[in-house]
């Protein structure tokens, strides 16, 4: 089966390999627009599915993998910063706090025509944190390309109390559905999904529990 990632997401990239299967990876043709009628959840759904549409309209033999990843607080959909001092604003409010984080996947087969989703939605609670400890870390040049302004698993793990969910989702791609699906579609998974939840060696999973 060719496997195709619709996503330049280094962080999509780096987790679907931990299967061990050969893929490619297409950046989608694909403008992503915020719709203020939608929930987070329906926004995230349709952000993937669109970026794997993108991609599937001129692969049609391939099975397609959109992503995305967003964060809710207080029913309000946030994403990646506009700049520096949007970062910091985002921080402030998450400080002491607890928020979601929504990742949505969209798998189309061209072989088939199927077209199926997954959410995941893990529950993050912040230590509490100071200005000092916001410029601290925006001086570590993660925040701007991530929905949050942090990075869970770079050293933004430092600014979580805890989490509740899965880890890779948070990350930005939870790797059982898509195991799941390859391995309904007859395909070998290399990879001991189980394995690797049970170990949490990877990044920062190890400082927080099991999904």
């Amino acid at each position: 089966m060719r496997i195709i990632l619709a996503s330049t997401s280094p962080r999509r990239r780096d987790i679907l390999a931990l299967l061990g299967v050969p893929f490619e990876v297409r950046a989608p043709d694909f403008v992503e627009t915020t719709r203020a009628h939608l929930t987070p959840e329906a926004e995230a759904l349709e952000l993937a599915t669109g970026k794997a549409r993108a991609v599937a309209r001129t692969e049609h033999t391939a099975l397609v993998i959109g992503g995305d990843t967003l964060i809710a607080l207080d029913g309000e959909k946030i994403g990646k910063p506009e700049n520096t001092d949007h970062a910091a604003a985002i921080l402030r409010r998450f400080s002491g706090r607890d928020h979601r984080i929504l990742t949505a996947l969209a798998l189309i087969d061209g072989a088939t025509g199927c077209e199926t989703t997954h959410l995941e939605c893990v529950g993050v609670r912040m230590h509490p944190f100071t200005e000092a400890d916001i410029d601290a870390y925006l001086t570590r040049g993660e925040s701007m390309d991530k929905a949050g302004a942090y990075s869970i698993q770079g050293d933004g793990h430092r600014l979580i109390e805890r989490i509740n969910g899965d880890y890779l989702a948070a990350v930005g791609m939870p790797l059982r559905p898509i195991a799941q699906y390859l391995r309904n579609a007859g395909a070998e998974i290399p990879l001991d999904i189980e394995k690797l939840y049970g170990e949490r060696s990877l990044w920062t999973w190890s400082r927080f529990g099991a999904a």
